[in-house]
């Protein structure tokens, strides 16, 4: 539910196909954040939605569920309008997933079960699975609604009350879930949504001592600064899903056409703005020029235009700082001598539109191989030998995804343990399920989103022991 904020400032929200203003909406910072802290806490030491049966939580989590099914179309307009996602592709996969994702989870929370223990000595003990408390939930802005649901969904089933910060670039969609959910009957104080500046209301929220934790995607750098704000607080446990750098790795045996098909959804597919896009493709020299030559042709098919075009595969960029910031490491790409194969320029007189962008002889040590994009720049290199392949696929802070393109169940095998990332999909890419667990190595964060791994996030265990006398047995 969203508050009315206190100091009643407002910020305009922008429609990256045009650069004009689809609205202005209220802006929320540290007072605000301090207000619906403060509801959420009284909805969890008081309220209802903790103590309710995992079943009663679950009927209220599928009416929701049903509620964003009847607004399907202006849930993806939000989103198209906002973030400049492809409408077609919302209106048939995010937003019916989102509402499946509630159910998902729904479906889990009256199966929220502890143990109990055999003890060593005359003790019985068994643990509770409690809910957490107070969770704060920072939405990154390149899935405004698939990511809404990612962190609300299992907090909901866990029987947690929680703050929600929409990305301030990407608020829309999120604002009428909250209206949602009022309608589907969760209580007043369990999901309050607060839009505001990461460095305002965000950092209110990591550093909050009344928020028992917080679960945070977006950029490594601003991830360290939820880190150290949690641990300067009340030492809140955090859940951080970060940048990534992965990589493809194409092999000799591959089917060149399928592999080509591939890499250019690895890259292209949301306009590059995935956290596991594949933006470094390694492939084996022995299928390299075939690949390349396929590459630039059908490179050319990822057409760029209108998200709301049915016809258009690659959108524009979400605003006007990530349109300049592509098109600056296009540039340094330039600088640092690799060879533009495809694109490499702006696609519209207006909006922030990018031409999908291929460079070639790209070199390990360039700004384009090492550093997280966030937009439709491949950087494509070749390697010899397997090992190769996995010192450079390896050779990253990062370690989100990944991808293995071949038809060799052994060199599948080797790669898939030999990569250091969170997830290997093999033969495909983007290949997430919410049965799956999803989450990084290394810089790119640790926790899982997806999957009942993601409810433990928000559930802590409690042991529960007490003796037993003259039992015949332990």
């Amino acid at each position: 539910m969203n508050l009315n904020f206190v100091a009643g400032k407002t910020f305009e929200t922008i429609d990256p196909r045009t650069g004009e203003t689809i609205a202005r909406v209220s802006e929320g910072d540290k007072e605000d954040i301090d207000l619906a802290v403060g509801a959420a806490r009284r909805a969890f030491d008081h309220g209802p939605w903790p103590r309710l049966p995992g079943a009663a939580r679950a009927k209220i989590m599928h009416k929701f569920a049903d509620l964003i099914d009847q607004h399907i179309e202006e849930l993806a307009t939000l989103d198209t309008l906002n973030a400049g996602k492809l409408f077609s592709w919302g209106k048939a996969v995010d937003i019916p997933s989102v509402a499946n994702t509630l159910r998902y989870f729904a479906g889990a929370a009256d199966k929220i079960h502890g143990q109990v223990l055999k003890m060593s000595r005359e003790l019985h003990a068994y643990t509770l699975l409690e809910p957490i408390g107070v969770v704060g939930l920072i939405i990154p802005w390149n899935f405004p609604s698939t990511m809404f649901f990612v962190k609300v969904a299992p907090a909901l089933a866990a029987g947690c009350t929680m703050v929600v910060k929409p990305a301030e670039q990407t608020p829309l969609s999120a604002l009428f879930f909250a209206h949602l959910a009022r309608e589907a009957g969760i209580p007043d104080g369990v999901m309050n949504v607060v839009v505001g500046y990461g460095a305002t209301a965000g950092a209110a929220i990591s550093a909050h001592m009344d928020v028992d934790k917080v679960s945070f995607t977006g950029s490594t750098e601003v991830g360290r600064k939820v880190m150290q704000a949690a641990a300067l607080s009340n030492l809140k446990p955090v859940s951080l899903e970060l940048g990534g750098k992965s990589p493809v790795l194409i092999f000799d045996d591959a089917d060149v056409d399928k592999a080509v098909d591939l890499a250019l959804l690895a890259i292209f597919y949301n306009k590059g703005e995935v956290c596991a896009a594949g933006s470094r493709v390694f492939v084996q020299e022995g299928i390299y020029d075939e690949f390349v030559k396929k590459l630039a042709v059908k490179a050319k098919e990822w057409t760029v235009g209108d998200p709301l075009d049915p016809t258009t595969r690659v959108g524009p960029q979400v605003n006007k700082t990530q349109f300049e910031r592509v098109l600056s490491y296009i540039e340094h790409g330039k600088r640092e001598g690799a060879t533009l194969l495809t694109g490499g320029k702006p696609a519209a007189e207006t909006g922030f539109y990018i031409q999908p962008t291929v460079f070639t002889d790209v070199k390990e040590d360039m700004m384009i191989s090492r550093d997280e994009i966030f937009g439709p720049v491949m950087a494509l290199m070749k390697f010899k030998t397997i090992e190769e392949g996995i010192k450079y696929a390896n050779n990253t802070k990062y370690g989100l995804a990944s991808g293995i393109v071949t038809k060799s169940l052994d060199i599948a095998n080797t790669v898939s343990r030999s990569i250091k990332a969170g997830v290997v999909w093999i033969n495909c890419y983007h290949g997430f399920d919410i049965d799956c667990p999803f989450g990084g190595y290394k810089m790119s964060g640790f926790g899982k989103d997806f999957g009942m791994e993601a409810l433990h996030k928000y559930l802590q265990t409690k042991a529960v022991v007490t003796p037993i006398y003259n039992s015949p047995w332990l």
